[in-house]
This record gives structure tokens, sequence and C-alpha cells, in this order.
């Protein structure tokens, strides 16, 4: 595993152990010699990570729309920064860039992230890994949401299985290494469901 996109907040949070967490995965992905794939921003943990990887001699590549470069909030000091038109662009080329996603704490944009980046892999656009770095338990509610589409037939129990999630970010990472990629095709058995 060559690099990681890593999907998080814009902010940090209230609870500083996001922060510390951020800063930890960074140094990790730094010493494994993983390249960070990131939303490009300078603040919240998108800032911390970045730092944290770069502190630590690793690279962190930055994808941003150009309407947030204009708000002043792009990271400058990055191994690679790609300004792009729209947060669809953004999210194909971070998509393109990684072998693998990781969610950490955020908002609505980290959800609607790892979210679509899972269905692509439903649908087969995409076959990589898609973890959640479930610090502090923050996962918890979604997790369930995803139990509770299983449970009404909205979703697929090995679709569900696929997803990793761990509260560790070395175990994390083993994971995300010994992924093996679901070969079922959502559409493939239709008259089963």
């Amino acid at each position: 595993m060559k690099s990681i996109a890593v999907f998080c907040g814009a902010n940090n949070g209230n609870n500083p152990v996001y922060a510390v967490a951020a800063k930890a995965f960074g140094q990790l992905l730094a010493r494994e010699s993983i390249t960070l794939v990131f939303g490009g921003g300078k603040v919240g943990l998108m800032g911390v990570i970045a730092d944290s990887v770069l502190a630590a001699g690793g690279s962190a590549i930055g994808v941003i729309p150009q309407s947030l470069v204009a708000r002043e909030v792009a990271h400058n000091n990055l191994t690679q920064l790609h300004v792009v038109e729209t947060m669809h662009e953004r999210k194909a080329l971070m998509a393109s860039l990684s072998d693998g996603f990781v969610a950490m704490p955020g908002g609505l944009g980290t959800f609607d992230e790892i979210c679509e980046i899972i269905t692509w892999n439903q649908l087969g656009i995409l076959v990589k890994p898609c973890a959640f770095l479930n610090i502090n338990s923050y996962f918890n509610p979604l997790l369930q949401m995803f139990d509770t589409c299983v449970a009404e037939g909205f979703l697929r129990q090995e679709r569900r299985d696929s997803l990793i999630v761990e509260e560790d970010g070395a175990a994390l990472l083993k994971k995300l290494r010994q992924y093996e990629p679901l070969i079922t095709d959502k559409w493939t058995d239709l008259k089963k469901i």
C-alpha cells in the first residue's frame, strides 16, 4: 500500500483526543512510507495529520477545490497540491491517487466522502479498502446505521463486513494491507433480493 486517502474534519472537534490521534496516525503513515492523500486544507484535523506526516519526513498530497483556496484554507507546504474546480473532481482525483481510504472523525463532508467511496466499491467503480479509524467510538452511530441497513434489506451483509473498523492506527493499517476485495456484484444477484 503506497498511498491512503484520509477523510477527516476541517475542525479539531471538542475533544483533544481527535487531534492527538490524527497526529499519531500521520506519524505512522510517514514511518510506514505511505503517502497521505487528503483534502488539502491547513485547518482542523486535515492540517494536523498533514503537518504530522511532513514533520516525520513523509509525503502529503492535497486535493482542494479552487473555491477553498480562495478562502485561504489551502495547506501551502505539501509534497504536492492539486487545485481542482469542483468537489466532484476532488473526490475523483483523491480516489485515483489512493490505494485505500480511511475516515477519521469529521462532519458531513467526511461522511459524504467515505460513503461515496463505499458506494463506488459496491458498484464496481473501485475495488479498494475502506476503513474507519473509530477514535473515541466516534463512528458507532454511523456503523449502527449500516447494521440497520443490513437488517432492513438495503445493504448486503458481506458489503458491511468488508468495512474495516479499528480504534488503533497500526491495527487498521494491518487490516488495510490484508484486505481482500469483495468479488460480488450488487446487480448480479438481484433476483435473490
